[in-house]
């Protein structure tokens, strides 16, 4: 499958971002309360699919958690502990740039966390997500899926390009080595966390244009009719002629230099 153009994408984009707006008027209007997960392999697009969802959003209602590796303290603490506090309240759209299913994947696989702890996540897991569904919270878990070859030229990408460089880290290199076991370890999670109130839904991100498309569609469908009409509002007339700013002593900096 051809790559999709900018231009393209920019013009399907357009339509899919008025909708998100709208979704989040609703979701503002009726305290809905949404919870979408994003994980996949490294590189598959997760943080530009939520950049995409977000950019639109009013970040003080569209939030993104992505959360560092637990403290000492954390690890000590019950696991989906460290995960609460961050989901949505009422009118709030929470994305998790990865989640709670740290624990079935990258740590399961590098060994940070041992069969048994993850042998209990797998089995608690669609029980805590059936007390969110429960308690009205809408959930939605995406797998951002790609391939290997696929995979292999975003790595080379970021370690070409010194504005992508940071986006790699030591447990990314250790990874290029262990797909199988990724693989491995993610049909294991499907088999147990794959359920009727909290299902996992899976994107083709071999091109990550297309596959943004395709989720943020999907995410609409899945919520009910959100068509909420604009607040009015009472604009006053200004009553004067504009007015020009004035600093006193101080002066703007001199303008960034515009080529000829």
């Amino acid at each position: 499958m051809l790559a999709m153009k900018r231009k393209q994408y920019e013009k399907l984009l357009e339509p899919i971002e008025h909708e998100l707006v709208a979704m989040a008027r609703w979701a503002k209007t009726t305290g809905e309360r949404i919870c979408v997960l994003f994980e996949g392999r490294d590189t598959a697009g997760k943080g530009g699919t939520i950049k995409a969802i977000s950019a639109r959003i009013n970040p003080r209602q569209c939030r993104v958690v992505a959360l560092p590796k637990p403290s000492d303290v954390e690890q000590t603490q019950w696991y989906f502990q460290r995960y609460v506090p961050h989901l949505p309240a009422a009118g709030e759209i929470v994305l998790f740039d990865r989640s709670w299913y740290n624990r079935a994947g990258v740590e399961k696989v590098m060994g940070f966390a041992s069969q048994d702890q993850v042998d209990k996540f797998l089995r608690e897991v669609p029980t805590f997500e059936k007390l969110l569904v429960n308690d009205g919270i809408r959930l939605f878990k995406y797998w951002l899926s790609a391939s290997q070859e696929a995979q292999e030229e975003r790595f080379a990408e970021r370690l070409e390009d010194p504005l992508k460089r940071w986006k790699l880290s030591p447990i990314d290199i250790k990874a290029r080595t262990l797909y199988e076991e990724y693989s491995k370890a993610r049909e294991t999670m499907f088999a147990a966390t794959h359920t009727d109130h909290a299902p996992w839904i899976v994107v083709d991100y071999n091109d990550q244009k297309h596959g943004r498309l395709t989720l943020m569609r999907d995410l609409l469908d899945r919520l009910p009719n959100f068509d909420v009409p604009h607040e009015d509002l009472d604009w006053p007339e200004l009553g004067h002629a504009p007015l020009e700013e004035d600093f006193g002593k101080l002066r703007p900096i001199a303008p960034f230099p515009l080529e000829d």
